[in-house]
């Protein structure tokens, strides 16, 4: 009986764990995935080092970006892009 018991304790652990942990998590990543696949050219945006910017080119795994304080280009990987700050008529809104 109390064999039985530990496994159902077990599985109902698991599952407070994936529904608090894991199912969040994973629907942050894929929106931040959805963010950086749908970026433009001109959009204003912040880099994970706190830069802020603006969009001149972008490529599959890289952007260019100018930065606001001095114009200067820098490029970042696309992994690195924290915020994009425009909004777009077309972005999926929020519920």
């Amino acid at each position: 009986m109390s064999g039985g018991f530990m496994i159902i304790y077990f599985v109902v652990l698991i599952a407070i764990m994936y529904f608090l942990m894991i199912r969040p998590q994973r629907k942050k990543s894929k929106e931040e995935k959805e963010m950086r696949e749908n970026l433009k050219v001109g959009d204003e945006i912040v880099t994970i080092g706190g830069i802020y910017g603006r969009i001149i080119s972008l490529k599959e795994d890289t952007m260019v970006i100018e930065s606001k304080s001095d114009h200067s280009k820098l490029t970042f990987a696309r992994w690195a892009l924290q915020q994009n700050l425009t909004v777009h008529d077309d972005a999926p809104k929020k519920k």
